[in-house]
């Protein structure tokens, strides 16, 4: 009996590490603070590399090697009151590419509205449904947020579950004295991101994702020419998403993810390619024509 009874934990043990999604990187820097406690930035780290990765947040299995390498980059500049730090968050998110040891950009990411509350030695405490801690909330928002990009990338719209928990913590926020989760304080924060990802109106934004990544970029080692061609017509959807709102923040933050590595893969292709990838970028993203011109053009 007693041995059953290990054996069924064993068992448990085995599918709650498998259970865990995430291999992050955390970093907590608070060099222009002075006059505190460094220990309880090492403590913060510490906590958080446990809270991103050692929870399971799907129901889904991933073996050891399909774990999603992210990281973030917290750095305290301000301290307002002796547990309440201002901020910036840089996340940043790469996957994958089939068949290749290349890893595509996803995410790049930075939260310049960063307002924390920690004290050492505090628990860091999560619920889905509500918000309990300005640090979990905010790690777990952006978790989501890569969950949804993941697993969009692979699949039609397969993110929208874990958009809606994003949304779910941006709800919970609304009575919270941080930036970032309202939508009467900016155009451009954490309301508004989860808004364009979950909006049926610029739905078309997150079929570029799929096409440019599983139909686009996958595909490129095996027919390099099809997978390119692919792309431009994942331009197209991105376009067609910024025409139903002009200047919209979510095609402003795939753009700033993905602009170089756009570069690189018109860089040789086709005149009449590149010109039409390069119509829509100007179209969509007219402040930085000068960098798509730059970018496409061949080296000699």
């Amino acid at each position: 009996m007693i041995r059953q009874i290990i054996a069924i934990l064993l068992i448990l043990i085995g599918l709650s590490v498998q259970a865990q999604e995430f291999k992050a990187s955390i970093s907590v820097s608070a060099s222009e603070l002075e006059g505190t406690d460094r220990r309880i930035f090492e403590e913060l780290q510490q906590g958080l590399y446990e809270f991103v990765n050692e929870r399971a947040w799907t129901n889904y299995t991933f073996a050891p090697e399909e774990r999603i390498e992210c990281s973030f980059m917290l750095s305290l500049s301000n301290r307002i009151s002796g547990s309440e730090y201002e901020g910036r968050l840089n996340v940043v998110f790469r996957r994958p590419v089939f068949q290749t040891s290349y890893e595509t950009p996803m995410f790049n990411y930075i939260d310049k509205d960063i307002r924390i509350k920690y004290d050492m030695g505090e628990p860091l405490n999560y619920s889905d449904n509500s918000y309990t801690s300005s640090v979990t909330s905010l790690f777990a928002y952006y978790i989501y947020i890569i969950l949804g990009l993941d697993f969009d990338s692979f699949s039609p719209n397969g993110g929208t579950p874990f958009y809606q928990k994003a949304q779910n913590i941006v709800n919970s926020a609304q009575s919270s004295v941080e930036k970032g989760w309202k939508s009467f304080e900016s155009q451009r924060n954490r309301y508004w991101l989860v808004e364009n990802l979950l909006n049926s109106s610029y739905s078309s934004a997150r079929q570029f994702i799929y096409k440019y990544h599983r139909r686009g970029l996958d595909v490129m080692s095996n027919n390099l020419e099809m997978g390119r061609g692919t792309i431009t017509e994942a331009l197209e959807d991105l376009r067609k998403a910024n025409r139903a709102k002009p200047g919209l923040y979510l095609v402003s933050v795939i753009l700033d993810t993905k602009r170089e590595e756009i570069g690189n893969i018109f860089k040789e292709a086709s005149p009449m390619d590149k010109t039409r990838a390069l119509n829509i970028l100007t179209e969509i993203d007219p402040a930085n024509s000068s960098s798509y011109q730059r970018l496409f053009a061949t080296e000699n």
